[in-house]
């Protein structure tokens, strides 16, 4: 029997290839879709094509879709990324946050589940270690899903799509245990949001939410951190 097919959303960050590697192990078949949004972190695209060739995408998709032309984030727009102590605040919505980025990026990759026949797709959104974003909430993925039941041909005749975010409930420790399970080169991906120039590669920041929060998971998870920070 074929495999079923799922549609992965992969930034090449460390959430997204964790959860590229939870649907390969569930068995599904990987349709790869990476959005280049000419976000300055730029250096994620390689890192995301990596990790769909590692994963075994049949697939991979770098669609262009330059949400620059927007603004409104420190990702898309001359704002600064806030670094440093208390650069972490859950409790407001930081200036890193690209105006309705996931639903923008659920909308392709549902798109595309219509066009190939899938009906399941992953994204690897988190609500407990996250930097505020209001696009990582459960209600916003079952928000979406009901959606997707009401705008699509499939939907409507009843053929339902499933939004799976297995790191939902994980929190950055939890998503370094299981991407060390899985097998993950944690090293290889890419998190910070205002990479550095080192003498033979661009390096993570160390300092910006992004940054700290892998720190964070690392450390409290007692694995080793292979990530190479500028400070």
């Amino acid at each position: 029997m074929p495999k079923p097919k799922a549609i992965i959303l992969l930034s090449g960050g460390l959430d997204s290839s964790t959860c590229a590697a939870v649907a390969r192990e569930e068995g599904y078949a990987l349709l790869a879709l990476t959005v280049d949004y000419n976000q300055r972190h730029r250096v994620e695209l390689e890192a995301a094509r990596a990790a769909a060739e590692k994963y075994g995408a049949e697939r991979h998709v770098v669609l262009p879709l330059d949400l620059s032309a927007f603004g409104g984030s420190s990702l898309t727009a001359d704002i600064d990324v806030p670094k440093g102590d208390g650069a972490v605040d859950d409790s407001i919505v930081p200036p890193t946050y690209v105006p309705a980025r996931n639903t923008v990026f659920l909308s392709v990759a549902l798109a595309w589940a219509e066009a190939a026949g899938a009906r399941d797709i992953f994204i690897g959104v988190n609500a407990l270690d996250y930097s505020g974003y209001p696009d990582c909430r459960p209600d916003f993925i079952a928000a979406f899903e009901e959606l997707a039941a009401k705008a699509t041909r499939a939907g409507i005749e009843g053929d339902a799509f499933r939004i799976h975010t297995p790191l939902l409930d994980l929190d950055k420790a939890g998503i370094a245990k299981l991407a060390n399970r899985l097998g993950v080169d944690a090293g290889a991906t890419w998190t910070c949001y205002d990479p550095v120039p080192g003498q033979t590669e661009m390096l993570h920041c160390g300092r910006c939410d992004a940054c700290r929060l892998r720190k964070k998971g690392f450390e409290e998870a007692a694995l080793p951190d292979p990530t190479r920070y500028a400070a």
